[in-house]
């Protein structure tokens, strides 16, 4: 380990406009020195403990931002800031500019560009940041706050998967940082205080300039006094992109806080409350469709209907309520279920294009809806097309299992959806983007939202126990592995965020990687799938964010177990919690530990999101949740009726309950 690659700098509040220098000139003593503890980790080979001890050797109190940087000469790296950074955040792909998140560029061409971002920690999903670069693997872990116990200020550490002390009070968030132009070398660090900088990403229409230093960034270090906080630098050698996972693992091991547990909530009564709630206040009978958004009024219920095929409404929800239904044996939510089942197969087919037709309005089907005008392209959905054909199939199989009720006409429905998603197949082996409105011809391609037709064409083949598209389907998941996963670097699965490296792409390619392994028995999927699933849990919160914005701080959620949407929208939805079946099957075949801690952890966030008893978010009654939970600064929008902020919409969302259900569906 070679500590001169470890410098420190300051940011005084006293003296902010001169920026950021070495620390001894704001009269600050920086020493570093091996952990007594380091000997005996056992991860000589991959990291090295340290201990870091900051002195105010002045005669006056510092106050301000203390920036601890690792030093690298690789001249083309990738940064990998777990939920945040992702190499460049497709920097270097072309921009309409019409979404604004952390693109790290060399050369920025202004806002959302930059050679350097700062963040608060709680932005990140694992207090880390990391560069890999001609082999080799280096970053920086550090605790992501500091807490105070009788007056004294202490980095916060996890013992057993709890915050140690339990009793102490939390003081201040630290940072992370990256710096691709570091005078003309590269850097990753962590700060003592904090700065978001050069902007404060809300959200993509919500972009702030860098704030000044104040008391409630700035870290505090009275004259004459130290403080002492333990670090974790990582130096190693990996073959590809994917040595990462290695030092994440890691630092999940070190920084793992155990989500709560709510007393008498198991999958049963959470499946029971969620669906009993979307059955009873989301169903629109007239229209045989559920509602988008259900708010709680005291005159009634207000509807935003977002009639959607699936993904943010439909088939998202209406499945999953199908297999809670036959499983808690609830007739009138699986009356509901095949009603808008029926309502799609009726209805949603476009014979132009033999593609299903995604949005529908006062009972008119199109594929303009709530995103259409956010998209590059016009036209139909891949994403949309492969998920409701994938989630129709699954209705299929869950019907025929619970009720030995054979729907042959659903499979005789998707048919000719699944040929004509394989035959816009580009060379590449990659599924499209968007696809015309009028013949179903590939219009875009260069993204993971196509996946979801490689799931939906898996299945197919499972359920038929026909091999006529093996053959495309094997090549098509390599060049998704190839192209996305083995990089790390997944983007354009939603349709609402430009392209940005996201979370939701990588969940319809775990489910066709698991199904690929299924029908073949081939190793190489299973490896796959471990990859994928690794890629998943680097948007995953592996501790318990303090969040002081209602209700979520009121009622004590915890953030450990979900997973941050993309580096665009920075909240946790709970798609994520889709995959348990995906994630159980992966952990049985192999004994992972890391993705079966990963799995209890999404478990326990499942059963903690949503309402046990009336308005306990502020609003609704028992099973009603929204689908957004801000866990930082990002998406801090919503307001309560005195202007101060939310920390979550207060709706009922059926498609984020649908998540839920569907994940706990296949919990036994």
């Amino acid at each position: 380990m070679n500590y001169s690659d470890i410098i420190c700098t300051a940011r005084s509040v006293h003296d902010a406009g001169s920026g950021y220098v070495q620390a001894n000139a704001t009269g600050l003593r920086f020493d570093i020195f091996p952990a007594a503890d380091n000997a005996e980790n056992g991860n000589g080979s991959f990291c090295t403990n340290v201990k870091v001890r900051i002195t105010n050797a002045s005669a006056a109190d510092f106050s301000g931002v203390i920036h601890i940087k690792l030093m690298s000469g690789e001249s083309e790296p990738k940064v990998f800031m777990p939920g945040y950074m992702y190499n460049t955040n497709t920097a270097d792909k072309p921009s309409s500019g019409r979404k604004a998140f952390p693109r790290l560029k060399k050369a920025p061409a202004g806002m959302p560009e930059s050679d350097f971002f700062m963040t608060r920690s709680d932005r990140l999903a694992a207090p880390v940041s990391l560069i890999y670069g001609s082999g080799r693997v280096s970053g920086i872990a550090a605790p992501p706050y500091w807490v105070s116990e009788n007056g004294t200020p202490m980095p916060v550490s996890f013992e057993n998967g709890k915050k140690n002390p339990a009793a102490a009070e939390f003081l201040q968030y630290g940072g992370f940082t990256c710096n691709i132009n570091d005078n003309g070398r590269v850097s990753v660090g962590y700060t003592l205080g904090y700065e978001n900088a050069p902007w404060l990403f809300v959200q993509t229409a919500a972009v702030y300039d860098r704030a000044e230093l104040s008391e409630e960034n700035s870290f505090r270090i009275a004259a004459g006094e130290s403080v002492e906080f333990p670090m974790i630098i990582y130096d190693y050698e990996g073959e590809d992109e994917r040595a990462i996972y290695t030092a994440l693992r890691h630092t999940y091991n070190v920084f793992h806080e155990t989500p709560r547990s709510i007393d008498g909530m198991d999958p049963e009564r959470a499946l029971t409350l969620l669906g009993g709630a979307i059955r009873d206040n989301a169903w629109l009978e007239q229209e045989k469709m559920y509602s988008g958004f259900v708010y709680d009024r005291e005159q009634g219920p207000k509807y935003n209907k977002i009639g959607s095929l699936t993904w943010t409404n439909g088939l998202s929800v209406a499945v999953p309520m199908l297999l809670a239904a036959n499983r808690l044996n609830d007739d009138r939510a699986r009356a509901q279920s095949l009603a808008f089942l029926e309502n799609v197969i009726k209805n949603s087919y476009n014979p132009r294009s033999h593609l299903l037709y995604e949005a529908v309005e006062d009972g008119k089907w199109s594929v303009r809806g709530w995103w259409y005008n956010g998209m590059h392209s016009g036209g139909h959905s891949a994403y949309l097309n492969g998920q409701a054909v994938y989630y129709i199939i699954l209705a299929y199989i869950g019907e025929k299992s619970a009720r030995n009720a054979v729907h042959d006409d659903w499979l005789d429905f998707v048919a000719p959806v699944i040929a004509k998603m394989n035959a816009e197949m580009n060379s590449d082996c990659e599924y499209p983007f968007a696809m015309s409105e009028y013949t179903g011809a590939g219009i875009e391609y260069d993204s993971m939202g196509g996946a979801w037709c490689l799931a939906a064409t898996a299945l197919y083949e499972s359920v038929k126990k026909d091999t006529g598209y093996l053959e495309k389907l094997k090549a098509s998941e390599r060049h998704y592995y190839e192209a996305f996963v083995k990089r790390c670097e997944c983007y354009g699965g939603p349709l609402d965020t430009d392209k940005a490296v996201d979370d939701e792409g990588i969940l319809a390619y775990i489910r066709a990687v698991r199904l690929l392994h299924e029908l073949t028995g081939e190793d190489s999927y299973l490896e796959h799938l471990r990859d994928a699933l690794y890629y998943e849990c680097s948007f995953k919160l592996c501790y318990n964010t303090p969040v002081s914005v209602p209700p979520l701080s009121s009622v004590h959620w915890s953030s450990c177990g979900g997973s941050i949407t993309s580096v665009a929208n920075p909240h946790i939805h709970p798609m994520s919690s889709t995959i348990i079946p995906e994630m159980r099957y992966y952990a049985d075949a192999t004994g992972d530990e890391y993705i079966g801690s990963r799995l209890e952890d999404t478990v326990k966030w499942s059963l903690q999101t949503f309402n046990t008893y009336p308005k306990e978010y502020g609003y609704g009654g028992p099973g009603w949740m929204s689908e957004r939970f801000c866990f930082c600064q990002g998406l801090l929008t919503e307001k309560y009726p005195d202007g101060s902020p939310a920390s979550t919409w207060f709706a009922l969302m059926p498609w984020a309950a649908g998540s839920i259900i569907e994940g706990l569906a296949g919990v036994q």
